[in-house]
């Protein structure tokens, strides 16, 4: 999930365009995309959309991003979306365990309601002071939770912290890495809101793919090749990968606990970050093998 495009869920002349896209993934927003007049009219075009043949078989993974616990519109958003083929729902704003838990039981519900065989998973995103603090444990509260999305743009302007100071931005983007890390879940990084600094755009990215962050929010298709560039393993990546794995294998014939690779220690840690790169490599097809 290299790339994720955001879809305002009350522009479905827009739907058929990003399933084109060369995204990994689709994120249709029901949130702060649609204006409060609209609410109801985008949510029944989003689950027309979703029951339809269009939206199955396509390859890319399907997010809904529903409005917050704390409005009129979530549960009713979750039991509008729930359907086949959903594999994420982002939630915003969580401000406590008891708000991870009860959207994975509105969901479940909602599953349950609408004859899906497997309730979506949830995407949380960490876009408070508060969220931020309590990151970790929002990310451990279910196993449903499968990975934090930071949102810097919620994160910064309220509090008038200008996303040009990269000290703020590291400190941000490391904090939700390692809370996902304690949870053992995935972080995944949010939108960049200046669609024509294209140069900012891709310094982000690239800093938080040095973070271990799976890809980026794209809130325009201009942003989704750098964004699958960024993400994906570079050949010199999958190469020094292989040789850890491959040397890993031998080292376990061996009952060796540590060994060198082109010069530099290995052990455990390297063979799961290498395995990683693998796994990845393969899944893009970029290196064959299952």
């Amino acid at each position: 999930m290299r790339s994720k495009l955001f879809v305002p869920a009350s522009r479905p002349e827009l739907f058929a365009k990003a399933l084109a896209s060369a995204a990994d993934s689709l994120s249709f927003d029901l949130e702060d995309a649609v204006a409060e007049p609209r609410k109801d009219e985008a949510r029944a075009l989003l689950q027309a959309f979703l029951e339809s043949d269009a939206a199955r078989g396509h390859g890319k993974a399907i997010i809904v991003r529903v409005n917050a616990l704390d409005t009129a519109h979530c549960e009713k958003d979750i039991a509008a979306v729930v359907r086949e083929g959903v594999h994420l729902i982002n939630l915003p704003k969580p401000g406590s365990v008891d708000d991870v838990l009860h959207a994975v039981n509105a969901i479940g519900h909602a599953a349950r309601a609408n004859g899906v065989a497997r309730a979506p998973a949830l995407l949380l995103n960490i876009e408070t002071p508060q969220s931020l603090r309590m990151a970790a444990s929002l990310a451990s509260a279910h196993p449903s939770v499968k990975g934090l999305q930071l949102g810097l743009g919620d994160l910064f302007e309220p509090y008038g912290v200008h996303r040009s100071e990269r000290a703020a931005v590291e400190q941000a983007l490391f904090a939700v890495r390692m809370a996902a890390a304690e949870a053992g879940v995935f972080a995944y990084d949010g939108a960049f809101a200046n669609i024509k600094d294209v140069d900012g755009f891709r310094a982000e990215a690239e800093l938080s793919r040095r973070l271990g962050f799976l890809g980026k929010t794209c809130i325009h298709p201009s942003q989704i090749d750098i964004a699958n560039a960024v993400y994906q393993p570079s050949a010199s990546e999958i190469e020094d990968a292989l040789k850890v794995v491959n040397g890993a294998a031998q080292a376990e014939q061996t009952a060796v606990g540590a060994w060198v690779v082109d010069g530099k220690m290995i052990d455990k840690p390297f063979v799961l970050r290498a395995q990683s790169i693998v796994a990845s490599a393969r899944a893009l097809g970029l290196i064959d093998g299952a």
